[in-house]
């Protein structure tokens, strides 16, 4: 029994990635500047910052998406069910996030929902509101789920060893951003931001380097 990793695949996995640590980086300036703006640790970021940071969200979900895709199609064979794990997890990321960060940036802004009491509970980031819980919900139990799956894909050589622990680091940083809503402290949420956006970054430049040595072919489906 065998397994490809065709051309296309591997082109999808490079671009991918590419695309991925483009946008993680301007998401990373972008919310540098935004918290540097704000006069309190606990106000959330303003406009045009915040409106900036979805959409780079939005943008960077389906190249995310398609990352996972590509390892999905590297995996062997008698792993593919962890792959198909993470690659479900990460659908459910970005499904639940595309959703949330779009409605905000064509509804939340429009007349009809200006002047409403209840408006900040719904569509505000500052806690507790529908549109933070659904964040959590999303980058700090998807994200984390979707990274402990595929971790269990990396193994043997060097370079596999390292993207294993740094998705078992960027996985458990994630987790441990849902002690804020257990403390009721949304900055400890922010431990979970160090996960998947900079150790996730370094994931991703590594998952790139290994589909780059990754030449194309068919495996047997008990190759590492």
């Amino acid at each position: 029994m065998t397994n490809e990793f065709t051309s296309v695949a591997r082109r999808l996995g490079l671009v991918a990635a590419a695309v991925t640590a483009v946008l993680i980086v301007a998401y990373a300036v972008t919310l540098a500047a935004g918290f540097l703006s704000l006069k309190s640790p606990n106000d959330p970021i303003g406009h045009p910052m915040f409106s900036i940071l979805e959409i780079l969200i939005i943008v960077m979900m389906p190249a995310m998406v398609a990352l996972m895709v590509a390892v999905h199609a590297w995996a062997p064979a008698r792993a593919k069910v962890l792959s198909l794990a993470a690659l479900a997890f990460m659908c459910l990321l970005a499904g639940v996030t595309c959703s949330l960060h779009f409605v905000i940036l064509t509804v939340s802004h429009q007349a009809a929902f200006a002047g409403q009491p209840w408006l900040p509970l719904v569509f505000q980031f500052k806690w507790p509101s529908v549109a933070y819980a659904l964040d959590i919900l999303a980058w700090d139990v998807f994200f984390p789920l979707s990274m402990l799956c595929a971790a269990g894909l990396f193994g043997g050589s060097r370079l596999k060893t390292w993207i294993r622990w740094l998705m078992v680091a960027s996985a458990v940083l994630a987790f441990a951003g849902l002690s804020g809503v257990a403390a009721n402290d949304m900055q400890l949420r922010n431990i979970g931001i160090v996960g998947y956006v900079g150790v996730f970054l370094v994931v991703d430049v590594l998952l790139g380097i290994l589909f780059h040595r990754s030449a194309a072919r068919r495996r047997s489906c008990d190759d590492p």
